[in-house]
């Protein structure tokens, strides 16, 4: 749910990046908050307690335009990834606009990565939202590991759907702008009055 700053002329998106724990969604974010210039961007915040760690940073990108008069502003966040961590989750969902989830393409995190997109279309039903309407890309992190499933098995048990995916290797930053743009165009259509890209 997108919130309207009459005063700054902004518009401000808020992109939560989900996906189990261990796959790429930090690094996605990072790799982001780094190659964003500096007078775009908020400071890079860490919530961390023991066991989990969440971080946010909001941006302003110069090339996507005005809606109406308005600039947008997004505000990217992850979640933590373990299950046992579900209420801070829920927290982290709370009015957002669209979803990118970060899925480990290594075979043996197949069981975990299905367990997280249900957990998320859970936590999005419980909170109003349905997740075949709101924007939201599939990225297939981890591309390069020599474990890594095939784009055809990935897709058959994550991409429900019929999502915008990519496939991404988060360390090296591919795959990252590209998931970001599409989250952010989809956004953008919505706000426009048309439907999710």
């Amino acid at each position: 749910m997108s919130f309207f700053n009459h005063n700054a002329k902004e518009i401000h998106c808020k992109i939560v990046y989900y996906g189990p724990s261990l796959g790429g969604k930090t690094t996605n974010i990072q790799w982001i908050y780094q190659h964003t210039a500096q007078d775009q961007k908020s400071k890079l915040a860490v919530l961390n307690t023991d066991v989990e760690r969440t971080l946010f940073f909001d941006f302003l990108p110069l090339n996507i335009g005005e809606i109406r008069g308005y600039r947008t502003r997004f505000h990217l966040y992850s979640v933590p990834g373990q299950i046992v961590y579900d209420a801070s989750r829920k927290l982290i969902l709370k009015g957002l606009d669209g979803v990118v989830f970060v899925a480990d393409s290594q075979m043996e995190r197949m069981e975990e990565n299905v367990e997280s997109l249900r957990n998320l279309e859970r936590n999005l039903e419980s909170q109003g939202y349905n997740i075949r309407e709101i924007p939201l890309v599939i990225q297939y992190n981890k591309r390069d590991l020599p474990n890594a499933a095939s784009m055809r098995e990935l897709r058959t048990h994550l991409n429900l759907y019929n999502s915008p995916e990519f496939e991404a290797t988060a360390s090296e930053g591919k795959g990252v702008t590209e998931s970001l743009k599409i989250i952010s165009k989809s956004i953008i259509n919505v706000l426009k009055g048309g439907t999710t890209i």
